[in-house]
C-alpha cells in the first residue's frame, strides 16, 4: 500500500503546477480531485496514503486567502437556494390567498345549489293565471 516511489515527488510538483495557475492534466481546481489527476495518482493516494501531503495542499490553499472551488459553489448554491426559497414562499402566499376566495365561492355555490334543488322538490302550489291576450276579430 506504499504506491509508487516517485508518488510523493509526483504529488508536491502538482501541488507546485496548481497553485502557480499551471496545471498540465487538471482543470487547475483547487481540490484534492484535481491534485491526484494533476499528479497522476489515484485519488486515494491522497485520501489514506498521503495524508500529510493533502493537509499541506489545503493548508497553502488557506494561505492564499481565497476559497476553495468547492466552497465558492457551496457559495453559489446557497444563494441560489435562497433565492429559490424566496420565490416559492411568494408564489406559497399567492396561493393561500387564492385558496381562501376558492373556498368562499365554493361556499356560496353549494348554498345557491341547495335553494335550487328544494326549489325543484317543492314546486309552487300557486297557479298563476297569465291573462289572455284578445284574439284580433277578422274582418267578415
Amino acid at each position: 500500500m506504499s504506491g509508487a516511489p516517485d508518488e510523493r515527488d509526483r504529488i508536491r510538483a502538482a501541488m507546485d503546477r496548481i497553485l502557480s495557475g499551471h496545471p498540465k492534466r487538471s482543470n487547475g481546481a483547487l481540490t484534492v480531485v484535481a491534485l491526484a489527476i494533476e499528479a497522476d495518482v489515484p485519488r486515494n493516494a491522497l485520501t489514506q496514503r498521503h495524508l500529510d501531503l493533502k493537509n499541506e495542499f489545503y493548508t497553502k490553499v488557506k494561505e492564499r486567502g481565497q476559497p476553495t472551488d468547492a466552497e465558492t459553489r457551496l457559495r453559489k448554491q446557497v444563494v441560489r437556494l435562497k433565492e429559490l426559497r424566496e420565490k416559492d414562499k411568494a408564489e406559497l402566499e399567492r396561493l393561500r390567498a387564492d385558496v381562501e376566495g376558492l373556498v368562499r365561492i365554493v361556499n356560496e355555490l353549494t348554498l345557491e345549489n341547495l335553494q335550487l334543488r328544494e326549489r325543484l322538490s317543492n314546486p309552487d302550489p300557486v297557479v298563476h293565471v297569465f291573462p289572455m291576450r284578445p284574439t284580433p276579430r277578422r274582418p267578415d
